[in-house]
C-alpha cells in the first residue's frame, strides 16, 4: 500500500492549514482537531479539490470516538479513511471498505509487544506509529506485523524523515510546514 509516491501526509490542524496544503501538490492528508458541524463542509472542499483525507476520529470535537461515531462518519462524511487509537473503531472501518489507521504509541518494550497484538487483532490498513523518530522500532512493527508503517510525532528535519523512509516506513504525518515545502513537488 502506498499514496502514491507522497511521502508525507500533511497533518491539518486548522482551516489556515489545509490552505497551505491546498498550495501544494499533496493528494493526501489527515484532518485533526475538526468540530463536528466542521465536518461535511471540510470533507466537500477536500473532494472538490482533489484531495482524499483522513479523519482523526479520536480527535473529533463533539462526537463521541466509538464505533457507532465511526459507522456514522464512514456512511455520511465518507472520509477516504480514518485514524484511531481505538480497535473497536478500526474494526468498523473495515468492515465499512474504509481504509484504516491504527496509531499507536511506543514508548518501551512493553508498549512494543502490546501494539503488535492490537494491530494482529484489528487488522488496520496501516499503522501510525509514534513517536516516529525512531528508525528500529519502525523496521520491528513492519516486520512483526507485516504492515505499512506511518511515522508521526517530533518529526522535525528533512533527515528525520529520510531516516524514517529508510527505515521501513511508507509516509510521515506531519504538521511542520516547513516539512511540507521541503518534500513537496
Amino acid at each position: 500500500m502506498s499514496f502514491e509516491g507522497q511521502q508525507l501526509l500533511p497533518a491539518i490542524r486548522s482551516m489556515k492549514d489545509f490552505d497551505k496544503m491546498l498550495k501544494y501538490s499533496f493528494r493526501y492528508g489527515v484532518f485533526l482537531d475538526l468540530h463536528i458541524n466542521m465536518l461535511k463542509s471540510v470533507f466537500d472542499y477536500s473532494r472538490s479539490e482533489g484531495k482524499e483525507m483522513f479523519l482523526h476520529m479520536d480527535l473529533i470535537q463533539g462526537l463521541s470516538n466509538d464505533e457507532h461515531a465511526c459507522e456514522f462518519i464512514c456512511q455520511t462524511i465518507k472520509p477516504y479513511g480514518i485514524i484511531s487509537t481505538k480497535s473497536n473503531v478500526i474494526k468498523k472501518a473495515r468492515q465499512l471498505n474504509v481504509k484504516a489507521i491504527q496509531r499507536t504509541f511506543v514508548i518501551d518494550s512493553n508498549a512494543l509487544q502490546r501494539s503488535v497484538q492490537l494491530i494482529q487483532k484489528t487488522d488496520p490498513d496501516y499503522i501510525e506509529l509514534l513517536p516516529g523518530v525512531v528508525p528500529k522500532v519502525i523496521d520491528r512493527i513492519r516486520e512483526k506485523t507485516g504492515k505499512p508503517i506511518i511515522a508521526g510525532g517530533l518529526i522535525d528535519t528533512p533527515k528525520e524523515v529520510e531516516d524514517a523512509i529508510s527505515s521501513g516506513a511508507c509516509a510521515i504525518t506531519t504538521s511542520s510546514h516547513s516539512l511540507w515545502n521541503h518534500f513537496s513537488d
